[in-house]
């Protein structure tokens, strides 16, 4: 059974999605992410050690960690959405991704309408856009069992996300956001900084008007607007300055943070 996104449906009913990175390529963490009730999460083929045998286990354990069935707040049942952040804006590794049943797709460092146009139509199935169709075999149709209405739902349903991350990025948003099929721009605060030549472990004034210019050309655009916390903002700031999604850590990072915690605590009483 193909289950409505549960990203659109959030934001469709003009709700904010909340979300962690998946980054170990953990099934284990995944089933312990999905039973907190997040709305999202990211599994990174970009930077992290992924593959998609390992994305395969990790939205397994997505579905059988959730939260039981649709609850009151209108999340879906199943678990979170499954987003795969894929290295490069590489259609035949997207075909891949979504035949293994990611929900939505994350594109890295795009730049220009043409390479939004790229990634929408990897993501599409004909006349809409150029995927490849197996329909029989994928594990994204329960191996065949839904092909029929896989194919008739998913160029719907699968969600498309760009990130921005130059300048020019950030220039060419407005014809960015006007590609038939981009659903969410999520602004890469750290390579924003960066690409425009600032050190985005020290962020100044003049590398943060860098981000809030994006910011202010998503905003304009009218496309949802997705983001890490950047310049010591927390999840709750990050939504009020308008963005949509928010991904607020990874599976990573939480448990550094509450190794680091728990040390702290024990030092600062034990030494």
């Amino acid at each position: 059974m193909i289950r409505r996104n549960p990203v659109k449906s959030r934001l469709a009913a003009g709700k904010k999605c909340l979300g962690l990175w998946l980054v170990a390529n953990s099934s284990m963490s995944a089933e312990i992410v999905a039973g907190t009730g997040v709305d999202f999460v990211i599994i990174d083929h970009e930077h992290g050690p992924g593959d998609l045998i390992g994305a395969a286990g990790q939205m397994q354990a997505l579905r059988s960690g959730s939260i039981g069935g649709a609850n009151d707040d209108g999340r879906e049942p199943g678990g979170p959405a499954a987003i795969l952040r894929v290295p490069w804006n590489d259609t035949p590794y997207i075909k891949r991704a979504l035949d293994t049943g990611a929900e939505g797709i994350m594109v890295p460092y795009v730049e220009t309408a043409a390479e939004a146009e790229t990634a929408v139509r990897a993501c599409k199935y004909p006349p809409a856009g150029n995927r490849g169709c197996a329909v029989s075999a994928i594990r994204a149709t329960g191996f065949g069992h839904d092909s029929a209405e896989y194919w008739n739902r998913i160029n719907d349903e699968v969600c498309t996300v760009l990130q921005i991350e130059t300048r020019k990025g950030i220039d060419n948003i407005p014809e960015i956001a006007q590609v038939d099929g981009v659903d969410i721009l999520f602004i890469g605060p750290t390579d924003t900084m960066a690409t425009s030549g600032f050190n985005p472990t020290a962020p100044t004034a003049e590398a943060l008007a860098v981000v809030e210019s994006a910011e202010a050309a998503v905003k304009a655009a009218g496309k949802p607007m997705a983001a890490v916390p950047y310049g010591g903002r927390s999840a709750a700031q990050m939504f009020e300055r308008g963005y949509d999604l928010v991904a607020a850590g990874s599976d990573l990072s939480l448990i550094r943070a509450g190794a680091r915690a728990a040390m702290d605590a024990h030092r600062e009483r034990w030494g």
